[in-house]
Parts: structure tokens; sequence; C-alpha cells
């Protein structure tokens, strides 16, 4: 069976060719090479011991520990699963219950989170932070802490199969069960050829970690750094809302981020022109990119190129892109940036509801194939049938997202087909949040809208109910039990009838309507 890249094996190269060489600057700490590949070790070490399936929990984030796990998991040939930190305790008992993790890696937000409910669901062998103090004893587990593991494990990475799984990302689902997508370290390896040649990363580059480990857009930042021998500099949330003194402090070369952050900068006027001039390669991906928004980075970063990519979780971070160069390539009525052309080994098409080809011009679903889509969802066949179709012999992915193809051969981005949005750069689908509105109210005439919105993503969500049997505040501590933060809406309304379109179905666009209007506003049932 032909052998894939262990995404550890990076780090162990540089290890031993740059040893002194810097590899992570984290939390106030600095890494090399040599010390980070030690650690990594040591973790994978005392990950073999406890092998069973393979799957480590990762609930941790921003943190040594967070890198260190992820890539001890990788370096014994595992697969590492991470947790948000924001997860109410019942879905982390739900989740740690159906994943049946050999191990848990945990730093100090994530043992915070060590509840008796959640304690229950543990695996049998924890890995704590230095700083992690679990106010549960962790009784009948066995306990490493990272600050004192013993010295062992393989000494270089594991050799792996093609199509072993590198990670599990969970997304939101439909039916009130996260998603996990299975991506296999052979697709993340084409990411990163694919990306390194067009852009040439090289050891002397400094890269910005913006996200969460549970954003797939954190592969991008850990894994090309490491792989050109750069650093990686990884930025706190306080640090991500005005991050313009982060990039000129650490002279920052390589950035990642989703376009929200643009907005932010631009609102508290921290984006000036000529501000980031260390900066020679910027992309953005996750939400539509304003052309106004990339202006603005570009004139504020002008020795860096910029590029727009796209692509979801299902087909490992970005399969598409598009630079910004005068003229932009805006799509049509949008004022967003095109999302391009297909990376080498993919394919795009925009596909109508039979699954068959439209004319250029013409609306449809945006589908992917080729080297870089996911294996499917953990434990969800259907769906994964569903979603993952063979058409014409080829396995393809159907993205949910709406998309038209240029006569030019362009591709552009028209927002989503059903009601999965991005709320503050996080993927969610309504008809979750809508499904634990109708348990929380006692009603079932409920809808939920991504509002305020802006280029295809918002800032919030609001909440509609009739006939409900508590009031919005109740309702709303209900959802905080079930819920991320960012999927709990900021007002709720209690209303007499939703309306209806002809077709039957909640009337959205109403909603929207009477939203703008400002007709909620002051309302009692507003939270």
């Amino acid at each position: 069976m032909p052998v894939a890249l262990n995404i550890a094996s990076h780090v162990y190269r540089n290890g031993r060719a740059r040893p002194d060489a810097l590899a992570l600057s984290v939390a106030g700490a600095d890494l090399s090479y040599a010390a980070l590949a030690d650690v990594s070790r040591r973790i994978a070490g005392c990950l073999a011991t406890a092998r069973r399936t393979g799957r480590v929990g990762i609930l941790a984030s921003r943190s040594l520990a967070a890198c260190a796990g992820i890539l001890g998991t990788a370096w014994f040939g595992g697969t590492y699963v991470p947790l948000n930190l924001k997860l109410p305790e019942e879905r982390l008992v739900q989740l740690l219950a159906t994943l049946d993790l050999d191990a848990l890696v945990v730093d100090a937000r994530g043992a915070a989170m060590l509840t008796p409910a959640v304690e229950a669901q543990l695996p049998a062998t924890v890995l704590l932070a230095a700083e992690a103090r679990p106010p549960v004893a962790l009784d009948g587990r066995t306990v490493f802490r990272l600050d004192a593991l013993p010295d062992g494990g393989p000494t270089e990475p594991a050799d792996i199969p093609d199509d072993h799984l590198a990670y599990i990302e969970f997304t939101s689902g439909t039916t009130g069960v996260p998603k996990g997508v299975m991506v296999p370290s052979s697709a993340v390896g084409h990411y990163l050829d694919v990306m390194q040649a067009w852009f040439g990363f090289t050891p002397e580059d400094r890269a910005a970690e913006t996200c969460d480990i549970t954003f797939d857009l954190s592969v991008h930042n850990m894994f090309l750094a490491w792989q050109a021998g750069a650093s990686l500099h990884v930025m706190t949330p306080l640090q991500m809302v005005a991050p313009a003194r982060f990039i000129r402090d650490r002279a920052i070369t390589t950035w990642l981020s989703v376009p929200s952050v643009i907005a932010m900068m631009r609102q508290n006027r921290t984006l000036q022109p000529v501000s980031l001039t260390s900066l020679r390669i910027s992309m953005f991906c996750g939400e539509p990119l304003p052309v106004g928004a990339a202006r603005a980075w570009a004139e504020a970063a002008p020795n860096s190129i910029v590029e727009n990519i796209y692509g979801p979780t299902e087909a490992t971070i970005a399969c598409l892109r598009q630079p910004v160069v005068e003229p932009v390539v805006v799509t049509p009525a949008r004022e967003i940036v095109a999302i391009g052309y297909a990376y080498p080994g993919m394919r795009a098409a925009i596909l109508d509801a039979e699954l068959k080809p439209v004319a250029a011009g013409t609306a449809g679903e945006i589908a992917l194939s080729g080297k870089q889509l996911a294996i499917g969802y953990f434990g969800q066949e259907e769906l994964t049938a569903a979603r993952f179709p063979r058409i014409d012999g080829e396995r393809w992915y159907l993205t949910g997202d709406l998309g038209m193809e240029a006569e030019d051969g362009t591709f552009h981005h028209l927002g989503r087909i059903d009601n999965q949005v991005k709320v503050m750069g996080n993927r969610v689908e309504l008809e979750e949040v809508e499904m634990h509105l109708r348990t929380a109210s006692g009603s079932d005439h409920v809808a939920a809208v991504a509002w305020p919105a802006s280029a295809g993503s918002a800032s919030g969500i609001v909440g509609f109910a009739v006939g409900a049997a508590l009031d919005a505040p109740a309702i709303r501590d209900a959802l905080r039990a079930k819920l991320p933060a960012y999927m709990v809406p900021s007002a709720i309304h209690l209303i007499e009838t939703l309306p209806l379109n002809s077709n039957g179905k909640v009337d959205r666009k109403a909603l929207f309507a009477d939203l703008d209007a400002g007709r909620f506003i002051g309302r009692e049932d507003a939270a």
C-alpha cells in the first residue's frame, strides 16, 4: 500500500536539519524545532501505549498543548480530533461517548471543562498541560503531565498508509448531530504541496496562527509553516480583534484568516495604508471576500500578494483560488471577489438538481472532485453517500453552495442553497438551531435567521417562536446548555404567527424585512 505524508514528518526533518531554528511561539513560550520534535516524540510514546482506535481528542487551542498534542498524535500514526472549548457540557459528553478516543490532550482552558459528567466519558489516558488544574480527580485514568513526560517514543514519525486519517473536524449538522469530517493524510499532503509550489514558503517566513484548531484553516497555518521550516506565531483571541500590532511586532510575512478580520480592523481604524509592510502573502477564506475589504488590505500590505481561496472542510481547507489584482474579478451583483479556478488535482462543476452540469452563466450547486476530498462523515454512512455521490464513475462532493461558472471558466460563489450560514466565521446549520429552539420553547413553529448579514456572513442569529411555553430569557438559557455561544440567538422574539410564502414555507425574506425595518427593536422578548 502506498505511504502517505505523516503531517509530523516536517517537524522531525527540521528538528534534525535546523534544530535551533524557531518553530513555534505560543503563550509567551518559544520552541525550537528540536524542542518541538522532542515533546512531540514523547507524547507519541505515551499515546502508543494506549492505542486502540488511534483517535486522540485535543481539548485545547492556541496553546502548546494543542500544537504538541496534534503533532504527537500524528507522530505515533494516530488521528487527531479537535474539540471545541465552547461546547456545552451535554454536547461534549455526547462527542466523547461517540468517538471512543484512546486519549485526551487537555490544556488549562480544557481542564476547566472536565466536570463529573464529562469525566465519566473520558478515555483511559489523559495528557495534561503543566498549568492545567482539572476540577475532578481523574481517578482510574493514566495521567501524564506535558512538563514531565517520560523520555520515550518512536525516533521518527510512523509510516502511514495512503488512506490514513489525519484528523476529524466537526461542523454543524442539520439533524442536531455534529458532522465529523474525516480528512485523509493524502489530501492534506496534496494541499500542502500545491500551496508550496505556488507560493514558495521559506524558512525565513513568519506565519500567524489566526484560528482555533477546530477551524481547518489552522491546518494551513500550522503545516505550511512547518513544512517550510518557518516559524508559527499563535495569536490570542484578543490579538485577533486588532491584529495590526501583532503583525508589525512579529514581522509576520504570511497570513490566512477569515475576511471578517478586515471588517473589524476597518471599524476600529487599525487597517491603515502601508501599515503592514512585512507581509508578503495574504490569503482569505471561509467567507465571501468583499471587494472593498480586499482593496483595503492590499493598500495596507503593499508588499503582499492577496488571494481569495475557497473550499469546504470536506475538500481539505481550500481548492479554488482567485488572486486579487486590478481589475479585480468581481462576482456579478455581489461586490465580492470571485472564487476563481480549481487547484491542480481538483475539479469544480456547477450542477442542477439532477446532478447534471449546467450551462456557463447559469446558477447551480457547486460540486468538487479530486485528491482533496474527505473520506466522509464519521459514523454517518447515509449522509456520506448522499453528499459524496458518484457521478459518471467519479466521486464528487456536493457543497450545498450556490455558484456559477462564467464563460471564461471563472467560478463565482452565490451563497447557500440551504440554511447553512457563516456566523462570525463559524459554519452553522440554521436547521440545527431551529431544532434546539423547538425543544427549548416547546413550540413547533419556530424560525432562525442569520442577521444582520453582509457579504454572505452574519454577526449573529435571531430566533422566532410562536406559542412558546417559556419567556425569551428562559429559552436562551436552555439553548446555552445545548449549543456553542455563536449558535445561540442574540435575540428571541415571541410572535403570534410566522409569515409564510406561497409554498407554505416560512417566509424568511419577510422576517429579514421586519428586522431591517426595526419592527422588533425594544420588544421585551429581545434578549
